[in-house]
């Protein structure tokens, strides 16, 4: 009896491993043909492809860091009025999905749009008068203002902790403000910079919505490319390959700096000391504050909502209300199903680590934690490689309609990528936990399932809530892997927002996004509450 638990740890690792296991097995069937597709893929579309991947995350590196940055500097080290609302208004971006914020500035800033039409019917103008907005720098507009709050929420907890008391100390040894922070304040965070930035770059080599509609070459459409167009599987599962290696760079990155950041962190920070105030600001210092905390969260998320408004507001007519709910119904009957068993899962694998922390435990959580990492194409890949192989294998089983034709290959595909992101909240619950409890309820008979259901249980509800909503926010903003696995007449919000977009129906477009912008800022509301039921009081 006590094997069957194992067995049941090792087949779930085993299952959500799949995608991956699957595009490293792909290249054991290695022949003459895939050496010409891969020799001619590296003399054509290969380095297109890397190129523009490379030099987008380069682009996005630097403006996340310039953002985010002195927004974190601001409202640590600073003080000045409305900081306290600032420091949940710049989490706001967090809401708005990559893919909606490029609808939205396409719409008000492209040729037919209602600020170019505006500038030549006034000045009397021709002809193009802002740069093409899709393109590679508007994708880096776009990704920067979206994705700054990963490498300020991290780098403002880093500052928040020890950054006051010494550069307090700095001051009194008679260093100057550029000094404390040269030298005090922006190493302190250069950790937490370091992980925040890595993040973000995952987030751009796994993005599928605002690539494919700014018709920008990279990894990820050239995978959904040579999968869908050119009905190549071998190309389409060595691009993810490729795509993969990136992010286990930026994985092992992001994780080393995550390590250095605890070791920077660490210590006491004393932040009740009344000697350690933050620094008051006055005049044009207090106006620039205003307008470097200001810009990125109208930039990322306060102009977007008002440009998708406008069409909403100008005729609601055209707004598609009638089919509006069968997406909205879509879109939440699967993020409530995968948000179950994703709780599940991480609640039996969060468990079966603290009964038993083994080595095969260790493995199989490290090997589910890696999920969330995986861009939503490679594990479409990699679910749909397997099932092709099963189909030539065994034509009647209708392996493949099981998959593609039925929600169990969409489900299977979101659990692989946010099992992940419910395991964090399970194992943050656990650490709340003291064993001694555990000890406590074997000398009164409770093990394993009575264990779970009567100890552990009432005390991780919260943190199991509070996966489940992450999970089902996830699921309903996910673009690639609900494009390809979705059945026939499953369309969900974000998929039919792609398409209108797509086909230049923005104003109908405006609808679903505007809904999964407001579902979005449920988990950001609850992360500034949290974020501020932490801040230490001053006396």
């Amino acid at each position: 009896m006590r094997a069957i638990p194992t067995l049941i740890l090792a087949l779930v690792a085993a299952v959500l491993a799949l995608p991956v296991l699957a595009l490293l097995g792909a290249w054991t069937q290695w022949d003459a043909a895939t050496a010409q597709i891969l020799g001619e893929m590296t003399r054509t579309v290969l380095p297109q492809y890397l190129g523009t991947t490379v030099g987008l995350a380069a682009m996005v590196g630097v403006g996340v860091v310039a953002v985010g940055v002195p927004a974190a500097v601001l409202v640590t080290v600073f003080d000045f009025p409305g900081r306290r609302s600032f420091e949940w208004l710049l989490l706001l971006p967090l809401a708005m999905p990559a893919y909606v914020t490029a609808y939205a500035y396409t719409d008000f800033l492209q040729f037919a749009g209602p600020l170019q039409s505006w500038l030549r019917a006034t000045f009397g103008l021709q002809g193009r008068l802002l740069p093409e907005v899709r393109s590679v720098w508007g994708a880096a507009w776009v990704f920067s203002f979206s994705l700054y709050p990963y490498v300020y929420l991290l780098a403002r907890t880093a500052l928040a902790e020890r950054a006051p008391q010494l550069m307090e100390a700095a001051r009194l040894l008679g260093a100057g403000l550029g000094r404390r922070l040269r030298e005090v304040a922006l190493p302190m965070a250069r950790p937490a910079v370091a992980a925040g930035t890595a993040l973000a770059l995952m987030e751009v080599l796994a993005d599928y919505g605002v690539s494919v509609y700014f018709g920008i070459q990279t990894f990820t459409a050239g995978i959904y490319k040579a999968w869908l167009a050119m009905d190549n599987r071998v190309a389409a599962a060595e691009l993810a390959t490729v795509l993969l290696a990136l992010v286990v760079v930026l994985l092992w990155g992001e994780q080393r700096a995550q390590r250095r950041l605890r070791f920077v962190g660490g210590g006491s920070s004393h932040a009740g000391s009344g000697d350690a105030r933050p620094i008051v600001l006055h005049g044009w210092h207090r106006a620039l504050a205003w307008l470097l905390c200001l810009l990125p969260m109208l930039m990322g998320f306060a102009l977007p909502v008002l440009f998708m408004l406008r069409p909403l507001s100008a005729d609601w007519s055209v707004l598609p209300w009638d089919r509006f709910l069968g997406w909205a119904w879509n879109s939440i009957r699967l993020g409530a199903i995968t948000a179950v068993l994703a709780v599940g899962a991480a609640w039996f694998l969060a468990f079966s680590l603290r009964r038993r922390p083994d080595w095969l435990r260790r493995a199989a959580v490290q090997v589910v934690a890696l999920g969330y990492a995986v861009p939503g194409a490679v594990v479409v890949v990699g679910l749909l490689l397997p099932v092709g192989w099963l189909q030539q294998r065994w034509p009647d089983a209708g392996v493949g309609g099981w998959v593609t034709a039925t929600v169990l290959g969409l489900v299977w595909a979101y659990l692989v990528r946010f099992v992940a992101v419910a395991l964090q909240s399970m194992q943050a619950g656990y650490a709340r936990v003291p064993r001694s409890l555990d000890e406590s309820a074997a000398l009164l008979g409770a093990g394993g399932l009575g264990l779970a259901a009567r100890v552990h249980w009432p005390l991780l509800r919260r943190a199991s809530l509070a996966a489940g909503l992450l999970v089902f926010v996830d699921v309903m903003k996910e673009l690639p892997a609900t494009v390809v696995l979705r059945p026939f007449n499953t369309d969900t919000l974000a998929v039919v927002a792609d398409q209108l977009a797509r086909d230049e129906r923005l104003g109908e477009a405006a609808l679903p996004s505007l809904a999964l912008v407001l579902v979005g800022l449920v988990p950001v509301m609850l992360l500034s509450r949290a974020l501020r039921s932490e801040r230490p009081t001053q006396p």
